[in-house]
């Protein structure tokens, strides 16, 4: 099992780094207190594998965290749980401009103290810490992408390769747009179906309709951009910290042309090992 430790500068990105933890598998805890970390191992232990990698954002500024952590983690290696320090950190002027931005007062801003003195006090009392750290990442400068790419990096050591679930969703217009989608393509250009007798109450999902629709060139030469275009943006996305992406495609009903297309679009990126999966919202309706 393995325990890590989120602490650091207030504002610098605890909670943010736990967000991104999750994607990585890791059970995120946060502001965990110091003297409940061993009993919550117990009950992570108990669980038997079900907890195997946590994450827990913990304070160490009150009097004595710092050695109670470090005693605390010790007990845990003890009982065979590999235990890491993720130090989070910024610069002073870095975290003034979030405190304003934020209109939250800093922890240690009592009456007469101001931001950047506070900041710099607490930068003093965590510097122990700090140099005990297993990583220290600085997240001046950093967006949610970049800062996704550097925690990837430190813990998964490029092991594991990042990826991006697709949603490829059909649709009709005349049900309305879908809200969850971040690309929209309109199919409705295309030969409709519906206006063939022998195929008008049948889907997009049965041969008879997927032969007719992609037996035009216009179906096949959008299906070839909308892969093409997959292709580059999806690195792009995943470089950028996007880690689902909704490709909503819609005809009229939403019965027949955009779920042979949705469909096709589907296989297209698991046979190029892309996770996705395909839903198909109005075909009953």
């Amino acid at each position: 099992m393995e325990f890590l430790i989120i602490t650091g500068l207030s504002g610098a990105g605890k909670s943010r780094a736990a967000d991104v933890l999750e994607d990585l598998d890791y059970y995120c805890v946060d502001n965990m207190p110091v003297a409940l970390i061993p009993r919550f191992a117990e009950f992570c232990a108990a669980t038997k594998g079900r907890y195997e990698k946590v994450a827990l954002v913990t304070d160490v500024r009150e009097k004595d965290g710092f050695g109670e952590l470090l005693s605390t983690l010790d007990t845990l290696r003890a009982s065979d749980i590999t235990c890491r320090i993720l130090y989070m950190d910024a610069d002073v002027p870095t975290l003034i401009r979030r405190y304003k931005e934020s209109r939250r007062p800093h922890p240690l801003a009592q009456s007469g103290v101001s931001v950047e003195e506070a900041i710099r006090r607490e930068t003093e009392l965590l510097a122990p810490i700090k140099e005990k750290a297993d990583f220290v990442v600085n997240t001046a400068g950093l967006t949610l992408g970049k800062l996704q790419n550097r925690l990837f990096e430190l813990l998964c050591g490029g092991e594991r390769k990042r990826e991006i679930e697709v949603t490829v969703l059909s649709f009709g217009y005349k049900h309305g747009l879908p809200a969850e989608a971040d690309l929209v393509f309109d199919a409705r250009f295309l030969p409709n179906p519906f206006y063939v007798d022998a195929l008008r109450d049948k889907s997009g999902l049965d041969l008879p309709v997927k032969e007719y629709v992609f037996s035009f060139q216009q179906t096949r030469t959008f299906l070839e951009q909308l892969e093409a275009m997959l292709e580059f943006l999806l690195p792009l996305y995943i470089e950028e910290g996007k880690l689902a992406l909704t490709v909503a495609i819609g005809c009229t009903g939403g019965r027949h042309r955009s779920v042979a297309i949705a469909a096709a679009l589907y296989d297209h990126l698991r046979a190029r090992g892309v996770p996705a999966v395909n839903i198909n919202r109005d075909i009953d309706k």
